[in-house]
This record gives C-alpha cells, sequence and structure tokens, in this order.
C-alpha cells in the first residue's frame, strides 16, 4: 500500500522521523496562514457591523423585520400618544390569505432591543401565520418614547390596535390572535384584563408572569433586585439619563448571565467559521446592537410593580381610574410556550401565576378560562421567538391550531407536538409533518415543575419592602442633587460612551483606522487558502478555546452561586425580616388573589341559567354534548378530530350553518352542562333530538366520523357510544357511510 510520504513498499520508519519537523513546519505554516486571514476577515465583519450599527440606528424608525409592511394607526396620534405603532404585514406573492380566518397580531418585545425579532426570518411567528393563510400584523415601536407616556398608555394604545384590526376583518372567524414576546406578554395580558371583549387567544412567547418564581440553582436574574437592594439603582439610572432610561442596560444584564458566551464563545463561533457565518451573525448583531430608550417613569413601574413587587401574579396592580387588573377578567383562551432552557424566563416564572390566581383545576373550568401550555426540552430565551426549527415546528403548529385550542372546552392543558409515523392513524387528517395534541392536566402538573417554598416568598417580599424603604432614602437624599447635576448634554453623553454601544461603534469605518481593513479582507477572500480540518494545530486551537469557554462558564455558575447564597442569607435572615416589617405579618404566606366576589356571583348565575336549559336546544346541541361525553374520560384530543369536524362541517348548506364563534357557545355550554349534572344532560338527549329520523341520522354519522379520526376507541368510550347510539334512536348499522350534512359550523 502506497504511504504517504513514501513509495509503496518502501520502509519509511527511518525516513519519517526525519521529516517530522517539515511536516510539522508545513501544519504550522498552514495554519497561521488561516488563521491571519480568518483574523482579517473577522475584523472586517466587525467592521460591517459597526456601519449596520451607524446605519440602523440613524433612522427614524428602525427595524429588522424581513417582511415589507404598510402603517395603520401611529400611536403617536393617539389622544395619550405612545411611541409604539400598528402595520399590517404585507404577504409574498406566493402566500395566499384567507380573509375569513382570524387575523394574527405580533407584539414585539420593547426589553432593550429594538423592534422585528418576531419577524426577522421568514421562518418566524409572522412567516407561519401567513404560511398557514392568516392576515398578519405587527406592533412595533420607535427607539425614543414619547414624553410622558406610561405603561398604561402603552396597554391603551395597544386595546386601540386590536380593535382596529378586529374592525378590519368583520368577516372573520374568530377575534385576533395575540402574540407577545418576552416582555409584550405580560403587557398584552394586562391589556387583556382591562378589555377581555376585545381579544381572541392570547400565545405568551417567554413571557414571565411571575417574577419570584423559580428553583434553587437557576433562574439567577430574579435575584438581581434583591443583590442591588431595590430598584433605587433604576432611578438612579432615569435620573442620570435626563429623565430617560436606556435600554442598553437591560441588554447589559442579559449578557451577564453567560459570561462565557458574551465574551468568548459568540466571537470565537463567528472566527472559527468566518466563511460561513457572517451573514447570520450580522443579521442577529443588526437587532441584538440597537438598544432602545424608555421613559424614566415606564421602567421605574416596571421595576417596582413587576420585577421587584411581583404585583400582576396577585392581582395587586391597578390602572389610574382605580380598576383592579385582574388576570382572571380574561376570558380568550391562553397559550404558555416556555422552555427548561430558559434562563431568563424560566417555566416557573411563566406559568406559576395560574397557581396565585386559582386553587384547583376545578376554578379554571368554573371561570369559563382555557389555558393550554407547552414546554420545550432545551431551546434558550431568545431561540422561543427567534429559531427557525421553533417557528416551523412549535409556533407553525400553534397557528395551526389556534381555532382548535379557541373552540377548547375550559380547563388546563398540555400541547404536546409529536411526529407522524407509520403508527398514526388516519394521518391524511394531520396538518404538516407534526401531530397537535392537547391532554388534560391538573395544577398537581404545574406544581411538580418546582417553585418557591413559603421561605423563599418570604424572602423575595423582604426584598419588596426593603426597595421601597432605599427607594424613598434616594428620592429623599439624593435624587434631587443628581438630577440638578444632570443636563441633557451630559445625559446623551453617558448613552453614547455605554459599552454596549461603543463595541459596535468603535469598528466602523467613522474610525479612522477601519477603513482599509475592507481591502485587506477583499485580497484575503480571493487568496483564502483554509486550514485542513485535521491539522493538528486547529485541534489545539479548539481546544484552548474550549478550556476559555469552560472557565468563564465555571465562573458564571460559581458567580451565580454565591449570589443566591448571599440572596437568601441576607433576605431569609429571621433579623432583616423583622426589620422589614414581612416577618411579623406573614406577607407572603398566601399569596393567592383575592377573591373576585362579583365574578364569583356571576358565575353562579350563569351556572343556574344552563341547569335551567339542560333540555333545551336542537340537534347541533345534543350532537356537540354526546361527543363531549363520550370523549370526556380520556382527556386528550388532537387535530384530527377538530380537522373531522371541519371537513364533515363544510358540506352543511349555507343556510344551516351558524358560524365559529356561535359554535363555540355551544361547545362550552355543553360542556358546563355535563358537570353541572352528567346524567341528566345525557338523559336529556332525546329531548333535543329533532323528530325526523333522517335528521337523527346524519347527527350520529358526524359523531362517529369525528370519534373515529383518531382511531379506534377505548373500551369506555365504546361504552358511553353505544348509551348514545340508544338516545339517538338509529338503528345499528344503519349509517354505513360518510354524512353529507353536519349539524357542526365551520
Amino acid at each position: 500500500m502506497a504511504d504517504r510520504y513514501g513509495k509503496a513498499g518502501s520502509d519509511t520508519s527511518t525516513i519519517a522521523p526525519l521529516l517530522w519537523p517539515l511536516l510539522a513546519g508545513n501544519n504550522a505554516y498552514e495554519y497561521w496562514i488561516d488563521a491571519w486571514q480568518r483574523s482579517i476577515l473577522l475584523l472586517d465583519t466587525l467592521r460591517e457591523r459597526g456601519n449596520n450599527y451607524v446605519e440602523h440606528n440613524a433612522r427614524t424608525a428602525p427595524h429588522v423585520l424581513s417582511f415589507p409592511a404598510e402603517l395603520v394607526l401611529n400611536g403617536r396620534t393617539l389622544p395619550r400618544p405612545v411611541n409604539y405603532g400598528l402595520v399590517r404585514i404585507v404577504p409574498p406573492e406566493t402566500i395566499r390569505i384567507d380573509p375569513r380566518k382570524r387575523p394574527f397580531i405580533v407584539f414585539d418585545p420593547r426589553a432593550g432591543h429594538g423592534p422585528g425579532i418576531g419577524g426577522m426570518k421568514h421562518d418566524s411567528e409572522i412567516g407561519v401565520a401567513l404560511k398557514a393563510g392568516h392576515p398578519c400584523y405587527f406592533v412595533g415601536f420607535l427607539p425614543e418614547p414619547v414624553p410622558g407616556q406610561t405603561i398604561e398608555d402603552v396597554c391603551e394604545a395597544e386595546a386601540r390596535f386590536v380593535a382596529e384590526v378586529a374592525a378590519r376583518h368583520p368577516d372573520a372567524d374568530g377575534k385576533p390572535c395575540l402574540i407577545g414576546n418576552c416582555q409584550a406578554g405580560w403587557q398584552i395580558m394586562m391589556m387583556s384584563a382591562v378589555h377581555p371583549d376585545l381579544v381572541g387567544p392570547i400565545m405568551l412567547a417567554g413571557s414571565p408572569l411571575s417574577y419570584w418564581a423559580g428553583v434553587h440553582g437557576k433562574a439567577p436574574m430574579r435575584y438581581l433586585g434583591g443583590l442591588l437592594g431595590g430598584t433605587w439603582l433604576t432611578s438612579l439610572a432615569g435620573d442620570l439619563g435626563n429623565g430617560i432610561f436606556d435600554g442598553a442596560n437591560l441588554v447589559a444584564n442579559f449578557e451577564a448571565l453567560h459570561p462565557d458566551n458574551t465574551y468568548w464563545k459568540k466571537i470565537y463561533n463567528l472566527y472559527s467559521k468566518i466563511d460561513t457565518e457572517t451573514p447570520r451573525f450580522l443579521e442577529f448583531e443588526k437587532w441584538w446592537g440597537s438598544p432602545v430608550l424608555l421613559n424614566a417613569e415606564e421602567m421605574q413601574s416596571i421595576a417596582d410593580h413587576l420585577f421587584v413587587g411581583d404585583k400582576l401574579a396577585d392581582g395587586e396592580l391597578r390602572n389610574r381610574d382605580g380598576v383592579r387588573i385582574e388576570l382572571g377578567n380574561i376570558k380568550s383562551p391562553i397559550i404558555v410556550f416556555c422552555s427548561w432552557g430558559d434562563d431568563i424566563t424560566p417555566p416557573q416564572q411563566a406559568l406559576d401565576w395560574i397557581l396565585d390566581l386559582y386553587d384547583d383545576e376545578t376554578d379554571i373550568v368554573a371561570a369559563g378560562q382555557t389555558i393550554v401550555y407547552c414546554l420545550h426540552h432545551s431551546i434558550g430565551h431568545l431561540g422561543i421567538f427567534v429559531s427557525g426549527k421553533v417557528a416551523t415546528k412549535e409556533h407553525g403548529e400553534f397557528a395551526q391550531a389556534m381555532d382548535m385550542i379557541d373552540l377548547m372546552p375550559p380547563g388546563l392543558y398540555e400541547a404536546v407536538i409529536s411526529g407522524v409515523d407509520e403508527t398514526v392513524e388516519n394521518p391524511e387528517l394531520v396538518q404538516g409533518d407534526y401531530l397537535f395534541s392537547l391532554e388534560r392536566r391538573s395544577l398537581d402538573d404545574i406544581r411538580a415543575l418546582g417553585g418557591n417554598s413559603s421561605e423563599d416568598d418570604l424572602a423575595f417580599a423582604t426584598v419588596a419592602r426593603v426597595s421601597e424603604v432605599n427607594q424613598s432614602l434616594y428620592r429623599t437624599l439624593l435624587s434631587p442633587a443628581v438630577r440638578a447635576a444632570t443636563n441633557q448634554a451630559g445625559a446623551e453623553f453617558l448613552r453614547r460612551i455605554h459599552p454596549n454601544r461603543t463595541r459596535f461603534r468603535m469598528f466602523a469605518d467613522e474610525n479612522p483606522v477601519m477603513p482599509p481593513v475592507a481591502k485587506w479582507a477583499e485580497w484575503v477572500r480571493c487568496n483564502r487558502r483554509p486550514v485542513s480540518p485535521d491539522n493538528p494545530f486547529l485541534g489545539f486551537e479548539r481546544m484552548v478555546s474550549d478550556t476559555v469557554a469552560n472557565s468563564l462558564e465555571a465562573w458564571g455558575k460559581g458567580r451565580d452561586i454565591l449570589q443566591e447564597a448571599l440572596f437568601f442569607a441576607t433576605y431569609g435572615s429571621p433579623l432583616v425580616q423583622a426589620m422589614a416589617g414581612t416577618r411579623a405579618d406573614g406577607a407572603s404566606a398566601d399569596r393567592r388573589v383575592e377573591r373576585d366576589l362579583a365574578r364569583e356571583a356571576m358565575a353562579s348565575r350563569m351556572a343556574a341559567q344552563l341547569e335551567q336549559r339542560i333540555d333545551q336546544g336542537g340537534l347541533i346541541e345534543a350532537t356537540v354534548r354526546a361527543l363531549i361525553y363520550v370523549r370526556q374520560p380520556e382527556g386528550t384530543v388532537d387535530e384530527r378530530g377538530f380537522t373531522a369536524l371541519k371537513e364533515v362541517g363544510a358540506t352543511l348548506p349555507a343556510a344551516k350553518r351558524i358560524g365559529f364563534t356561535r359554535f363555540k357557545e355551544v361547545v362550552r355550554e355543553q360542556f358546563l352542562m355535563l358537570l353541572l349534572d352528567e346524567e341528566r344532560a345525557i338523559a336529556a338527549l332525546p329531548k333535543l333530538m329533532p323528530e325526523k329520523r333522517q335528521e337523527r341520522e346524519l347527527g350520529l354519522a358526524a359523531l362517529r366520523r369525528v370519534l373515529a379520526a383518531r382511531g379506534s376507541l377505548s373500551p369506555e368510550d365504546s361504552r358511553r357510544l353505544a348509551r348514545v347510539e340508544a338516545l339517538f334512536d338509529v338503528p345499528a348499522g344503519k349509517i354505513n357511510a360518510q354524512p353529507q350534512h353536519e349539524p357542526a359550523g365551520e
């Protein structure tokens, strides 16, 4: 066999040692040429990033949307002006929008960064909504706030935007679906709590609603307020900014979570893949490197009431009219998408508001609320609404299944998205590559995810009290002097030299040493000599990189462990709690929202009315009641049954269709009737049946068609179906073909 460095059959045992220095020298030469070239290309990429930063932030309305858009409503023209705006996404020519489908509105987070992240890629929340045929709108914002605008003003503007979208689609089957990313999620929840009749399904992607919640050893950001002594530093930042809070400070907090990625991995990944990684890097950095501004009052309200006070989850917030912002007022389905890999909004912060609001799952049903949650195994915070893979799977499935979710009876469900293989029956009823299912859950399933003990809650309540004291001291003793020493020029100078801006601008062409880099990079690209993948020096480089990254990661984890220990040692101290006044009054013994007697009375009246109507209705009500009765023991539904329901419903003559909104009301009413008195509700089925046997046959055929969509029935389902068939009074075997008419609306 031929040897790499000698002829076939020759003895190289004496020659190889002589060649090793030469070979090592060749490998070193090859590596250093490549490393030098990668360094030039990396520097040029940073130059492009800097130029993008300068150009992007010079725009009046900078964004990173990859879709064309038309302005619909400018928030600066509203009675209480804000820097938000509503635009209509113009779909690509290859996509056909169905005007009958409910519109989607994507709300982007104003948490330090600029707008557009929800539509930065074609495989995005906006992209999948358009692909599913829905009209799509986007709510973004300008980099600078309107003087005096508040969080409440923004919520009212968003309500105006939703009303405008609904008015533009009067024939749509359902109210607009709202998607709120991160900070925008809790904002649209506040808006929906005040204006519950405006909104359709609400999807929260990585949105924290319960800021204190978490488990030990994870989610270190929840300790930040306590470690800083409360929110007085937020006030100081606002004063130094001359009434403006710099969003770059929020970005810096996010970056501090992972020093390994911030200071090494991100840049080394670009350096090691410089021939292919540059476009993706520049695309993301355009958004990441464009911090926006907030009014100091806005940021202070967020820090006091949410980050440290955690007042949204327990219903302590009120608007300027004194009306309590009660999440229990929301009647639209709420979909919560969170991930185990998210340390900014861990599952507990995304879901534990449910535990604060309801004692058990029967309370959710009694409130007429439908809550769906979906847990991703590993994706990080940004990946929840940025990752193309997540968009084409989870967001795509939610977009297609939103009507199904809106139709679900009240209760708590988990969304399970699984692949479609040969074991899935009736795969033709599945849209796309994944099967979307909803499985009934209890509050114990939420509790099993982990959460705070009563001692933990007491520690966070102590932080809130200490923050109030420190805030008062700062406002009294220091704030007047800081404000007197601050002016607009000084505030702008501080913002300009912020590290999160400087590191972008210093590499731009406005730096006189950078323009030659472009010519160097052009020459390198024309003479590129990448290193061989098996070069030993390249392997050594990767080993060094891993060592640096692992060291930074270890340092970050050690810091987090120390900070958590310091937090609980301080605010878990009986002495500190006694001084703050939380230990004596048991401030966190019960964080449940106080009872809303008016809402409870309304629920009681509704139950009484439903009980009186159990034996009233027609074939539609009878068929829906029978369907829920048969499937109720399983507690699981999937899209196949919903697809079958739509298929048979589409055969109805237009005059007999009742529409999605009315059909949704029928489903909810029949479900609640079964909960009130199942035996009486089923025994009353014959009273709802039409006299014509042919109509009863069609109703039963539709029932069987929908039930068969998931395959074989369980023994209990079969027993219940047999009972229903007897009540329909249709001879067994009479119905063999699929029905030509179905009593359910589209």
